[in-house]
């Protein structure tokens, strides 16, 4: 059975805090052999036609989320280690703190060349010429942007659905990563992914960008919000990084080159540059925002008990 209303914010303390102790799995990382079958599935169903995109995305998404409901049902009053650990791994603040650590030590010691090759682990633009503020930039976008990815969104799901919402979400969010591309080949194939994506991210990413807001610089965060991210291409990403960035009174967005492929995308933020100080400012700020769900979570469940 699922978890009792009580529990459930205990059930999230105890994976966030075995997220901080452990990290992520460095072997056999549950994530790495999905994305292995998702390509064997791909290989199967491959095809032009968004139907057999979408029945990919229910098959593995779906089917991977039934399957933790049922286990949840057959373990009866040890589910909550099934909880516990499903959230555990989808949770990424650990991660996501240490590649951005690396980036930043690799800037304070003035090695440029690492620091682009660590940041390259993050996102998916070209690192090969940028400068010291370009990479800060980037950096601080990717915490920012998967404060929400890796983090938020599953809380959310997890408060909503238990370990069931917590997979489907997860396993959309690396779907998206794989197939949600606009190009030539995913055009078609990945249109499912990437909106049940976009749909599971909705209000994550809303809320994502209100705890910016309610931990850093709120009338700037605001102002960013509500008028720099609607012109973004994301519909989800905007918020959380029009508000992340104005939260920390920074300039990001601009021009940045994928693929080769120089893109104007609109600005974020406003304030000064990002330097490499303010990596840290980021990753801070998606723990305090950890800190702060997980605390109105106790709050709520006191309330209502």
């Amino acid at each position: 059975m699922a978890a009792a209303p009580f529990f459930t914010p205990l059930i999230a303390l105890v994976a966030v805090l075995l997220d901080r102790l452990l990290g992520e799995p460095r072997r056999w990382h549950p994530l790495v052999g999905f994305g292995w079958l998702a390509s064997r599935v791909e290989a199967r169903l491959y095809g032009t036609s968004r139907l057999r995109g979408a029945i990919a995305v229910l098959m593995l998404a779906g089917g991977f989320a039934l399957l933790a409901w049922l286990a949840q049902r057959s373990l009866g009053a040890w589910a909550w280690l099934l909880d516990a650990g499903l959230l555990y791994l989808a949770i990424g603040a650990a991660s996501l703190g240490q590649h951005a650590a690396a980036v930043r030590r690799a800037m304070d010691k003035g090695d440029l060349a690492t620091a682009r090759m660590s940041v390259g682990r993050m996102v998916s633009r070209d690192t090969a010429d940028m400068d010291d503020a370009a990479v800060a930039r980037a950096c601080v976008e990717s915490v920012l942007e998967n404060g929400c990815d890796a983090v938020f969104g599953a809380l959310f799901w997890f408060f909503v659905a238990g370990a069931p919402g917590v997979v489907a979400y997860r396993l959309a969010n690396t779907l998206d990563a794989m197939w949600g591309y606009r190009n030539e080949r995913y055009q078609r194939f990945g249109w499912a992914a990437a909106r049940l994506d976009d749909l599971l991210n909705w209000m994550p990413a809303r809320l994502t960008a209100l705890t910016y807001l309610l931990l850093g610089k709120a009338r700037l965060a605001w102002r960013c919000w509500r008028k720099q991210a609607p012109a973004w291409e994301s519909p989800n990403a905007g918020p959380v990084m029009a508000a992340g960035a104005g939260a920390l009174a920074l300039r990001l967005g601009g021009p940045a080159v994928y693929h080769g492929c120089l893109e104007m995308r609109p600005p974020l933020g406003e304030g000064r540059e990002a330097g490499a100080a303010d990596i840290a400012r980021a990753t801070a700020l998606v723990w305090r925002g950890i800190g702060l769900w997980l605390a109105l979570a106790f709050m709520g469940v006191w309330a209502i008990a």
